[in-house]
């Protein structure tokens, strides 16, 4: 662990990109194989699974350090992160490590399903061996918390310069559902470890503030609805059929609505598009919130595919008759993509579950402003603006891809409760639940935590201590005073809220010193808001 914990002192240490990528390729060059896959591993989100949960590591530790579990916790507040309260509680090893980050790992993994006793002795064993850092990292791996702060990019980018394969064809290899516990460093280089199904990067867009007419002649552009869904590849190749999420997630067996399309694909197809739940009794998509009962499932009852049918609107190819077309304009993309679409039959047995995400036309961005005001009867979030001579790049390249997103609903609301935050902002109160008025009473009805300034934060967090009329753990409830204004995206209705109601991405906008609790909104205005919605 020690290389590895060179590493991560090394990236911790600074916020200049060439010399993260610097430490990031010599750690590439030099480190055991094993350490390398799973470096790789970490740094795309393949963590291992938490074989010890958190009130466990809780426990072991305070008896390890000889405290009272009142103090630790005291400590775990003030701290506000577990891995390292752990590290700094504990006696300094008598012993040091020589242990592997890759050996470290499978211990870990051997530990999982073993009985309370097994994972105590061998997590008391580990901590008792590592340094404060490697103890830190080990604890992070853990609890499952791991962050490196190293964008995937810049991981991809050190990772060519160690090995002298392309970026670009790297960060190809590096997609699909591969397992670093069984998989060679050479191997995971090569791409020998996805097989036919394995996904394109993602191309993501960038968010426009300020209008479209700097981007020049509208006729150079594709619009279209930015659909609120999940992203993802629909994969057809010889033998092969699978359905990816943007986290690189396969989700094919939670959509079993696209699986007749194996059968009507031409093989070598990649489509890149928006997975929705689809009212077809009104052709539009469903509110997110009936997708998100999808989501988790591993299966799906037949009662909710009936309730809330998949579809997939389609807007690029990236994968046409087995070859890599990404590199050719987005007109031409989408023009194969339509033919393709166009030649699939009108009546599939489960209906039509794939269809082309409608290019939008206007005579100038007026005229688009006006469509984009349209956005959510559409049952959308506003547009997307897509560079028609564009070629379909990894990640997020400015300039090309935009999302011209609605202005979002707001509120006023009034803060009820307030709770302290993580990491840097363990020791301020950040994560604040608010209310709205509903006749006589104040009724929570949303959980915010970002959006204000670190200034305002500190201020807000001596008056919450100051302020303060009842504690729950870690919770502490406050007079209805300060209002504050609540941006949201979407909502919907919600019989596990009190209120009825549940909000889409809820942020701060800005903390209304200029108004009291009597100028806070009411329920009435937020149901209103729904019933506008649907």
């Amino acid at each position: 662990m020690n290389r590895f914990a060179a590493l991560f002192a090394a990236l911790d240490g600074t916020t200049k990109t060439g010399a993260k990528t610097a430490a990031l390729a010599d750690y590439f060059r030099h480190a055991p194989e094993g350490d390398r896959v799973w470096t790789v591993a970490l740094l795309t989100g393949r963590r291992p699974k938490r074989a010890v949960n958190a009130t466990e590591l809780r426990l072991w530790a305070a008896e390890a350090a000889g405290i009272p579990d009142w103090l630790f916790e005291e400590s775990y507040t003030v701290v506000g992160d577990l891995a390292e309260t752990i590290a700094l509680l504990l006696p300094l090893p008598g012993t040091a490590s020589d242990l592997t980050l890759d050996q470290t790992i499978r211990s870990l993994i051997q530990l999982t399903g073993q009985p309370a006793d097994t994972r105590k002795a061998a997590v008391l064993q580990a901590w008792s061996l590592l340094p404060a850092t490697e103890r830190f990292l080990y604890n992070k791996l853990l609890t499952g918390g791991f962050r490196m702060g190293v964008a995937q990019g810049l991981m991809t980018r050190a990772l060519a310069q160690a090995t002298g394969v392309e970026e670009a064809t790297l960060a190809h290899r590096l997609m699909g559902n591969w397992d670093p516990a069984h998989t060679a460093f050479a191997a995971l280089v090569a791409g020998d470890t996805g097989g036919d199904t394995r996904p394109y990067p993602f191309a993501l867009a960038s968010q426009l503030d300020d209008g479209p007419e700097p981007l020049g002649d509208p006729g150079d552009w594709l619009a279209e609805w930015k659909w609120d869904g999940i992203r993802g590849q629909l994969i057809a190749r010889p033998g092969a059929f699978a359905l990816w999420s943007r986290g690189e997630e396969l989700i094919t067996d939670r959509f079993p609505d696209l699986a007749p399309l194996a059968d009507f694909l031409p093989p070598g197809t990649v489509i890149d598009g928006e997975i929705l739940a689809w009212d077809t009794a009104r052709n539009r998509p469903l509110p997110f919130a009936a997708l998100q009962k999808r989501i988790g499932r591993k299966t799906v009852p037949k009662a909710l595919l009936a309730e809330a049918p998949a579809r997939m609107l389609a807007y690029d190819l990236l994968e046409d008759g087995g070859h890599d077309i990404r590199d050719q304009p987005l007109s031409r993309r989408r023009a194969r993509l339509d033919a393709i679409l166009q030649a699939l039959p009108p009546h599939l047995p489960s209906g039509l579950p794939l269809a082309a995400s409608s290019a939008i036309a206007a005579p100038d961005w007026d005229g688009l402003a006006m469509i984009r005001a349209t956005a959510r009867h559409e049952g959308a979030e506003g547009l997307m603006l897509k560079r028609l001579a564009s070629p379909y790049f990894q990640g997020r390249k400015r300039g090309d891809w935009w999302k011209w997103k609605l202005d979002p609903w707001t509120v006023d609301a009034v803060m009820l409760y307030a709770q302290a935050g993580h990491g840097r902002r363990a020791n301020l109160y950040t994560d604040f639940t608010f209310g709205v008025r509903d006749g006589n009473d104040i009724v929570p009805f949303a959980k915010a935590y970002s959006g204000l300034t670190d200034a305002e934060f500190n201020e807000i967090t001596r008056w919450v201590q100051t302020h303060t009329l009842e504690r729950f753990g870690p919770v502490r409830k406050v007079p209805a005073e300060l209002v504050f204004e609540i941006g949201f995206e979407g909502i919907q209705a919600s019989p596990r809220h009190k209120s009825g109601i549940a909000l889409r991405f809820p942020r701060m906008l800005r903390w209304r010193r200029d108004k009291g609790v009597a100028d806070i909104d009411t329920l009435d205005s937020l149901r209103a808001l729904l019933n506008a919605a649907r």
